[in-house]
């Protein structure tokens, strides 16, 4: 049957159902890529054409104050699910989960560490779906989605693959739920058609007085590289791998990398646009939260931009933190509106939990609530306080970075550098100028502070008891 003629039917089924006795909880579709920074999207004004992702903008929220867990991969994701610091994790999940390394198998999320899909779920009633990258730990089912909230899981563990193939390498790493299964075709394209198909299967609900609220969570693996293959050297490799048509659409982009990132993101925003579509087409969009994020900055030797930030993926200057986040919910977000509320992924924990009216007064959060920036366009806090911390990994030839922010004040310890960092954001926002020297009290009580929240962060890693 075509998928238009699908639709219909549906919608026509929707509109003959019993009448609702009370309002639904709303749906949530929350989209986060990869690698992508601020400057890589253009209603924060990069060059490269976005007009899907600027329709939140211009439909509805847009943050210029927001802040990813962590400039890493892996503890991004972590900072994401659980509402916590990712230097609470057991697994000190502080850098990026590598796919191969054997020491890497048995970490990962612990059943203790709660997600906000587990608690959608089961506290709220929610299906649950992840359709994309995974990234918090392989090797074993144990770690995968479907052990940690969600009711479905389709795409990818590790923390890139190969577009083509859909193997990390030539190691299989494409997952129906918790089996292998083997792909062809463009990763971007697949994790669009599955979440299309996923969210036309939920307009059946439609037809029944009981309508099941979903959170779809959806983690693309673009704008990042590809994880190819080499049989010169029998490993595997990274590599930008863009689809033919899109680099043509990007063409006046000279630099080479840069236009093969730039194509990856275009296809990208397609699937994004397709998204919105469905949720439109099927009357899906009145009752959903969209929320687009990334997962921290880009990185400019695979093409990526944070401009005009300082610093990039990995580090914790704000190149590497300060990221894009949009937000579209029809009749409840005014169209066009922005936010200059400071704001971090943490925050969407809580701030889901409150609209999914699901108690989590039993949890330890680092987030908070924050509906009424969203929903009236309240100021927030302009002083609160985040703590960021990333792992030494050698592997990768990466050190140890603590951040803390109170307020306009940022104090930064950079394993590269031999003194600290102090910067005041509201006046130089681009870290330009090091205030280390013309501070030293506030560079010596941020520094203390920031070790207290790092040991108590420590402190707090093992599981209850119970566990």
């Amino acid at each position: 049957m075509p998928r238009t003629l699908l639709i219909f039917l549906l919608i026509c089924l929707s509109f003959s159902a019993p009448p609702r006795l009370h309002a639904s909880p709303p749906n949530f579709v929350l989209i986060l890529t990869d690698d992508q920074g601020i400057n890589d999207v253009a209603c924060y004004s990069s060059e490269i054409p976005t007009p899907n992702i600027d329709r939140l903008a211009t439909e509805g929220l847009k943050f210029n104050s927001f802040y990813a867990a962590s400039s890493i991969c892996t503890p991004s994701r972590f900072g994401l699910l659980t509402g916590q610091n990712p230097a609470r994790s057991q697994d000190q999940l502080l850098s990026a989960l590598m796919f191969l390394p054997e020491e890497d198998k048995d970490r990962g999320l612990r059943p203790h560490e709660t997600t906000i899909a587990q608690v959608l779920r089961d506290r709220a009633g929610y299906d649950t779906a992840l359709i994309g990258k995974w990234h918090l730990g392989h090797g074993d089912n144990k770690f995968l989605p479907t052990n940690h909230g969600f009711n479905s899981f389709i795409g990818h563990t590790g923390g890139c693959i190969d577009f083509f193939t859909m193997t990390y390498g030539i190691v299989p790493d494409w997952y129906h739920d918790t089996e292998h299964v083997n792909e062809n075709g463009y990763a971007t394209e697949l994790i669009t058609e599955e979440a299309v198909s996923y969210l036309e299967s939920r307009i059946q609900d439609r037809a029944s007085s009981i309508e099941t609220p979903f959170f779809l969570f959806l983690p693309y693996n673009a704008p990042h590289f590809g994880k190819g293959w080499s049989p010169a050297d029998e490993a595997p490799v990274n590599i930008m791998q863009p689809q033919a048509a899109d680099l043509k659409r990007v063409d006046f982009i000279q630099d080479k990398i840069r236009r093969e990132f730039a194509a990856m993101v275009v296809s990208l925003d397609d699937g994004i646009g397709r998204i919105l579509d469905t949720l439109d087409e099927t009357g899906l969009a009145e009752n959903t939260l969209v929320i687009f994020m990334t997962d921290h900055g880009g990185d400019p030797k695979y093409g990526g931009s944070n401009r005009p930030y300082r610093g990039d993926k990995a580090t914790l200057f704000e190149g590497g933190i300060h990221v894009p986040c949009l937000m579209r919910w029809p009749g409840k977000i005014e169209p066009g509106s922005n936010t200059n509320a400071l704001t971090w992924a943490l925050d969407i924990f809580p701030t889901l939990s409150h609209f999914a009216g699901a108690d989590i007064s039993d949890l330890t959060l680092d987030g908070e609530n924050i509906a009424p920036i969203i929903l009236e366009g309240t100021p927030g806090n302009p002083d609160r306080e985040m703590f960021w911390e990333t792992g030494k990994h050698a592997h990768l030839d990466r050190g140890n970075w603590i951040a803390l922010r109170q307020g306009p004040w940022k104090y930064l310890q950079d394993p590269n550098a031999d003194t600290p960092f102090l910067f005041n954001l509201t006046t130089d926002p681009i870290e330009s100028l090091n205030q280390a020297p013309l501070q030293p009290e506030r560079l010596k009580e941020m520094q203390s502070r920031a070790e207290e929240i790092a040991k108590k962060y420590r402190a707090s890693q093992n599981p209850p008891p119970s566990q």
